[in-house]
């Protein structure tokens, strides 16, 4: 594995640290156990997009959250810039909770 490779990784691993401190206003559970987060690109430059998708396109969060979500990645010392894009394709579902967001809620 190259340096920039692991560097890259190590990123990624930051950024879902940080994707773990926001909740759902709704939903006692962080973003990314909730599987809101369908994915997080990280280039060579430390430009980090994030493709994610709110439980409903009428969530009351659909303006502040993505904002939120941006402004946390930014915060991190390594990123340089950070983009939030919102997609509805898959829409969201309880399937794609982890098995520790389904416990908490008490699904399983």
């Amino acid at each position: 594995m190259s340096e920039e490779t692991q560097n890259t990784a190590q990123l990624g691993e930051k950024i879902v640290e940080v994707l773990k401190t926001i909740f759902d206003p709704e939903i006692p559970v962080d973003i990314y156990e909730l599987g809101l987060i369908y994915d997080v690109f990280v280039n060579e430059d430390n430009d980090v997009k994030v493709l994610m998708t709110l439980t409903t396109p009428n969530c009351p969060v659909a303006e502040t959250l993505p904002v939120e979500v941006e402004e946390k990645i930014k915060s991190i010392d390594e990123v340089n810039e950070a983009e939030v894009e919102i997609t509805f394709d898959p829409p969201w579902s309880q399937d794609l909770m982890s098995e520790e967001a389904k416990l908490e809620l008490g699904l399983l």
